[in-house]
């Protein structure tokens, strides 16, 4: 009790548990829609920077700055405000103990982002305010402090998630062999995913996420190209390819993975040589159906390798074919012998004159300047609103930022061509890397889309990461019939 009278003669408030009344409510809203709008940094002129929880607030307690004006720089990507005569863009707000301010911002690109899904702190300053959270746990689950990229499959009337990296609050190095969580369709109990997604993560005895690929040999584990198959018996299984890294430049092994519904792990179920190098699941895998039966896809964000949607093929790598360029038939061809043709392939070969632009299927420019998008990892699904393939996929190098700059597509085949992007979300000196739509959580029939991707400082060159937010998924809705987007719209 002396203690804490010591502690308020000295206007340290924040040293204690402060209650709700203590701390001036700071609502960062959507100017249009009157939505919180996350990820939106406020500054004092001494750099103290607070940032926006998932539902767009803040909850401000600083000594020396109570019951005065003070001003706060306003920024955040994709949103903005009117910058003064002195280039400076901001609000001023006079903090007071159980006050509210509401600070407006306009949404500058066509998607919108909702929420932070993963981490600690989710729903922070909502929390601190005495607001409900729509999350069971909005601020620490499972250990879960960051996430990186994520892979999902509806299964067994459930979605299931696996995530890459995951950091944990003990120490830097936290789950680096993949970790796994299920969640409930929203019409079953699940939540809207603009409030996010309540993850049940799969755990180990202490509570924390779980490996999902245990080993007993070195390095780090990740699971792509995750997808369900029927074999011949028509039992469903779930498989990936799994690979083994000292480091990004280092692969150590790989192969395929299924997983074990009784343990909740995955186990190798075959090793493959490094002369495999595409003949397996990889990126994003989204099953199509042809006049020859069903087939997975790879969207790696171009969808150019395939195999039979059947649970032997996908565990034979003779039954993998790639896409490529044939200059016999003057044309693309599936073919099994050679790897695909890749963007960079085909700028070369249209350069060489030895490919007609014409036939061209991935050379992709902004449907606004026409210069050329050289595109990185991304997703392709049929969208039944447009009635055609939708690609949300992320930029190489931007304008902007590295691996920032999120782009939207159309096609009427899954193998393209693809021809004109329009930018809908951007990160600048940040990077939103291997983002994925979930075509499961579509909304009026296709028409509002969701995607999600991976916010990292990791390789944007930025020096300062935000944090809470930083090496965390975030979510994104995108409404397709923005008049925005018809320039990407196929023929």
């Amino acid at each position: 009790m002396i203690f804490r009278l010591f502690l308020i003669l000295l206007g340290l408030p924040q040293l204690l548990n402060a209650a709700p009344e203590d701390c001036f409510a700071i609502h960062v809203v959507d100017e249009t829609t009157g939505r919180g709008v996350p990820l939106i940094t406020l500054k004092t002129t001494n750099h103290i920077a607070l940032t926006t929880d998932s539902a767009g607030w803040i909850a401000f307690n600083e000594p020396g700055l109570m019951n005065r004006v003070v001003y706060f720089g306003v920024e955040g990507p994709g949103y903005a405000l009117p910058k003064d005569g002195f280039g400076f863009a901001g609000v001023r707000l006079t903090p007071v103990a159980g006050k509210t301010a509401e600070v407006k911002v306009l949404r500058t690109t066509i998607a919108e982002r909702l929420c932070r899904l993963t981490g600690q702190g989710i729903y922070r300053d909502s929390t601190l305010l005495g607001h409900e959270a729509p999350l069971p746990r909005p601020n620490l689950f499972a250990d879960v402090m960051g996430q990186d990229s994520v892979q999902v499959v509806p299964w067994k009337g459930r979605y299931f998630w696996i995530f890459g990296d995951t950091q944990r609050p003990n120490y830097p190095l936290g789950n680096f062999h993949s970790t796994a969580a299920w969640s409930d369709p929203p019409d079953k109990g699940g939540l809207d995913p603009e409030h996010g997604i309540h993850f049940e993560y799969i755990t180990d005895d202490n509570d924390a996420v779980a490996k999902m690929l245990p080993v007993d040999e070195p390095g780090v584990v990740w699971l792509f190209g995750m997808c369900t198959v029927m074999d011949a018996a028509d039992k469903e299984h779930l498989l990936a390819h799994y690979s083994r890294w000292r480091d990004l430049g280092k692969r150590l092994e790989h192969g395929l993975a299924e997983l074990d519904e009784t343990t909740e792990r995955f186990r190798r179920i075959a090793v493959l040589g490094d002369e495999f190098e595409w003949q397996h699941p990889q990126h994003n895998a989204v099953r199509a159906k042809g006049a020859d039966g069903d087939w997975i896809y790879f969207a790696a964000p171009f969808c150019q390798t395939r195999v039979k949607a059947d649970y032997e093929s996908v565990q034979n790598t003779s039954a993998y074919e790639s896409l490529l360029w044939s200059a016999e038939h003057g044309d693309y061809v599936w073919q099994n012998s050679q790897k695909p043709t890749s963007q960079k392939d085909e700028e070369k070969l249209i350069a060489a004159k030895t490919m007609p632009a014409s036939k061209a299927r991935m050379q992709v420019v902004d449907a606004q300047t026409g210069k050329p998008v050289h595109l990185h990892a991304g997703s392709v699904h049929w969208n039944k609103h447009r009635e055609r393939w939708v690609m949300i996929a992320v930029q190489e190098v931007g304008d902007v930022s590295y691996l920032g700059e999120v782009w939207y597509l159309e096609s009427k085949q899954i193998e393209g061509p693809w021809r004109k992007a329009v930018k809908i979300a951007t990160h600048p000196k940040y990077s939103f890397y291997n983002p994925s739509h979930h075509a499961f959580f579509d909304q009026l029939d296709g028409r509002v889309i969701f995607f999600q991707g991976t916010y990292a400082e990791t390789f944007s060159g930025n020096p300062v990461a935000t944090p809470r937010y930083d090496y965390n998924q975030l979510m994104y809705r995108l409404d397709l019939d923005d008049e925005r987007l018809k320039a990407a719209r196929a023929d």
